[in-house]
């Protein structure tokens, strides 16, 4: 009985410090706007969403300013295959043509974000969901290249809905789906949005949860993981061919966020439980994070 004790003793004293050391951080960050870029596994198990959300709700629990940016690949894919239209992909980017927009909008606008809203409710916290469409939040375009469709490009943002709904203590969820001046919706890549959410917002940070550790020096090795680099480095590695692949637009929207504002972009690994507050309240971190060149931290 004393052993268990103990043990419990241990376990609420190891509880406490971690709550303490994370104190100067929530004083930090409280009334900050952060926006999270949600995808990958993270999203996809549910032993994972269920520690993403749990983080989303601490976090605004504790006073930070939280939108969620959604994608939903995946899904996409089932809901085309259900519907016999094959998924192509032409320039890594999803060919969206007439049919598969609607099948697009339908899983991300209907069903993705709605499920994101109702587990952050369930867990306790105030999520409303969006799409680029709602209070023209989000105007598009197309991105312009041949044969992909309507995958498009943000060309503005208008963010005053999204300032009163955190200034009420709301959590926003968006959708990357927007329309042009003529109504016609656009799939705009996820990681894209947030980035520009951030710069519009003037966010204190933009983190994307990835399928990967960060920026590796050798893709291949996780020992290799850059902990904190800042633009002109991150531009260096893009030229160098370090980053490469799928890490490149993702690289490149942290680094324009960051020429637009943004005071820290961080790239993490979405597979380990609570990544978020892992980067967010400890001086290690887990991930990369790209900075202004004359920002500390």
């Amino acid at each position: 009985m004393s052993n268990e004790s103990e043990y419990i003793r241990e376990t609420e004293a190891t509880r406490v410090r971690i709550l303490s050391e994370a104190l100067p951080y929530i004083q930090k960050f409280a009334g900050r706007v952060v926006v999270v870029k949600y995808g990958g596994a993270a999203m996809k198990e549910s032993s994972l969403k269920d520690k993403v959300i749990r983080d989303i709700v601490f976090l605004t629990s504790v006073g930070v300013r939280l939108v969620v940016v959604h994608g939903g690949g995946p899904e996409i894919n089932s809901w085309l295959d259900k519907l016999g239209i094959e998924p192509q992909f032409k320039h890594g980017l999803r060919v969206t043509d007439a049919p598969t927009m609607d099948v697009v909008e339908m899983v991300l606008v209907g069903r993705v974000n709605k499920e994101l809203v109702s587990l952050i409710n369930r867990a306790g916290g105030s999520a409303i969901g969006l799409c680029g469409k709602d209070a023209n939040l989000i105007k598009a375009r197309p991105e312009g290249r041949e044969g992909i469709g309507f995958v498009g490009e943000v060309t503005s943002m208008d963010v005053r809905l999204l300032n009163s709904l955190l200034k009420e203590g709301y959590i926003p969820v968006v959708s990357s789906v927007a329309a042009d001046e003529n109504g016609q919706a656009y799939n705009i890549n996820a990681d894209t949005v947030a980035g520009e959410l951030a710069a519009a917002l003037g966010a204190e940070k933009l983190i994307l949860l990835t399928d990967t550790a960060g920026i590796l020096k050798d893709y291949k090795d996780p020992s290799t993981l850059l902990p904190r680099l800042d633009i002109q480095e991150a531009r260096d590695l893009i030229a160098a061919g370090v980053v490469g692949g799928g890490m490149i637009p993702k690289v490149k929207c942290c680094v324009r966020s960051l020429a637009q504002g943004v005071r820290a972009a961080h790239i993490i690994d979405g597979r380990i439980p609570h990544a978020l507050l892992l980067e967010v309240f400890t001086d290690v971190g887990i991930g990369s994070m790209i900075v202004a060149s004359e920002y500390t931290y």
